[in-house]
């Protein structure tokens, strides 16, 4: 695989992510509380990955005992407590405050792989970071002027969301040296969903998926914001750098908005528009890379 092709394979997986916003809002509505919407969409997930493996992909449920670590952090640690920051901040101040502190993972990224993958922290990638965190700002609406009042609390987990969503990146690419993007992202999600089934109401609400639009609602999530999304995200970040998956990752509030705009009838300010630009630029300047750099990649991977 190309350096090119896995920086698409990484953007395309974190522009599904844009699309939980259909599903979620919708699930909302039949009076599913955030953690309720995490435990579906974690137990969901893992059981359809279950199922296809177990008919098409057997071979792939083999993992060694002592690699289990690395898919506890991807799926309990980050997966499960980045969403538990992440809507916790967005019910003690706001979606954009949520969204803006989220996305300082890039940053958290950068500084772990630094010190983890040897990765080089150059000056193209720090602009990257910070035309990233200034884009999405515009994007979710809290620049230019921020109306929000934050405590210290509410900013420390939101700052947390950003480092446990970080981390997927660090303990997917971990795992990326013994399994393939299924079989990772396969057991990041039992992991999550067996936490969940222990933590959340999910089995006392069973009677809620009688409904074919809760029902039809948590497959749609299971299957395109994650299982989809979540494939593709980690076959792209089995051959770059965490780093720079991690800044592509951030075309995922412009998809948001996008959709926001195309299906909710959302109008876009001119600010938010500036925002969507910085993003993409960001995006370019997080996969211009040298040649040497490309065949460096690509001969790793082919060894």
């Amino acid at each position: 695989m190309t350096v090119r092709t896995a920086y698409l394979l990484a953007a395309l997986g974190a522009a599904c992510w844009g699309l939980i916003g259909l599903f979620v809002q919708n699930l909302y509505s039949f009076g599913l509380t955030p953690w309720d919407v995490v435990a579906i969409r974690s137990i969901f997930a893992a059981v359809i990955l279950l199922i296809y493996m177990l008919l098409v992909k057997r071979q792939q449920l083999k993992i060694k005992v002592n690699h289990l670590p690395l898919f506890i952090g991807s799926g309990i640690v980050s997966i499960v407590f980045f969403n538990w920051c992440f809507f916790t901040v967005m019910e003690d101040a706001s979606l954009s405050l949520a969204v803006v502190l989220l996305y300082t993972g890039p940053l958290f990224v950068t500084i772990l792989s630094r010190m983890l993958f040897k990765e080089l922290i150059t000056f193209k990638k720090m602009l990257a970071i910070l035309t990233t965190l200034a884009g999405c700002a515009f994007v979710v609406g809290f620049l230019p002027s921020a109306n929000t009042f934050i405590t210290v609390s509410t900013l420390l987990i939101g700052l947390s969301s950003g480092f446990f969503y970080a981390l997927y990146s660090i303990f997917a690419k971990l795992s990326s040296r013994y399994y393939g993007a299924l079989t990772i992202t396969a057991y990041t999600y039992f992991c999550a969903a067996l936490f969940m089934v222990f933590t959340s109401d999910f089995t006392y609400n069973l009677s809620i998926f009688l409904s074919w639009s809760v029902l039809l609602n948590s497959l749609a999530l299971a299957i395109i914001p994650t299982i989809i999304a979540f494939l593709l995200y980690t076959k792209g970040l089995s051959y770059i750098e965490s780093s720079r998956a991690s800044i592509l990752s951030t075309i995922e509030p412009v998809v948001a908005i996008y959709i926001g705009f195309i299906v909710f009838q959302d109008v876009l300010t001119l600010w938010q528009w500036f925002g969507v630009i910085l993003v993409i630029a960001s995006i370019i300047l997080a996969t211009s890379t040298n040649k040497k750099e490309n065949k460096k990649t690509t001969s790793a991977h082919a060894s």
